[in-house]
């Protein structure tokens, strides 16, 4: 018997990813108030990497509540140091994300979490590093105006499979986890439930 795989998420890019490497998957938004959820974990005091897991389980586990079989919940947070970056405010918000980036290395927390019969059976945590060049001014605007929109949607004013890429100087760790899903975990993970070809 076939178990039935949801993603957790409204996101196009992870569904393209998991559909993309062969596992169908329909989306179902969580109706998780994230940004409640963020300022709560932040009051407390808990790390970038904690609350960006906490927010993928509870996205998993919303969805579970009425979904059967694995239900996967994903969350991607940046960090600088300590600091968590959210979602840009506009171009305005793009333009200060990348001038307080620009020159440092920051850190991707990109957790997923899978929940099944409303339990949590599976979680894993990617935390790739980028090290943004020095950008100057001309640069940043030039790059907003050719990136369009779509960059206000992400959490870095980034999207590294397009024009994002030339905002860099190294980048350490998994492709699929800068992008958001830490596929090949998760691939692993199926694997072992027997729910892909070994």
């Amino acid at each position: 018997m076939t178990i039935p795989i949801t993603l957790a998420s409204g996101s196009a890019s992870r569904r393209a990813l998991l559909q993309n490497a062969g596992i169908e998957a329909r989306a179902v938004t969580s109706g998780v108030d994230e940004d409640r959820l963020k300022l709560a974990m932040r009051d407390e005091g808990q790390s970038v990497a904690h609350q960006a897991m906490r927010l993928a389980e509870a996205k998993a586990l919303a969805v579970s509540k009425s979904n059967d079989g694995l239900v996967i919940g994903g969350d991607q947070m940046l960090a600088l140091g300590s600091r968590a970056f959210d979602k840009p405010d506009g171009v305005a918000g793009v333009r200060q994300h990348l001038r307080d980036l620009s020159g440092h290395t920051h850190t991707l927390e990109t957790a997923i979490a899978i929940a099944q019969d409303d339990e949590i059976v599976w979680r894993h945590l990617q935390r790739p590093q980028l090290t943004m060049r020095v950008l100057n001014s001309g640069f940043i605007d030039d790059y907003i105006e050719r990136a369009g929109p779509g960059i206000c949607n992400t959490v870095g004013g980034y999207q590294l499979e397009g024009l994002g890429i030339q905002l860099f100087s190294k980048i350490e760790g998994d492709y699929f986890s800068i992008l958001g899903l830490p596929l090949i975990a998760l691939l692993d993970y199926l694997r072992d439930r027997g729910m892909l070809r070994a």
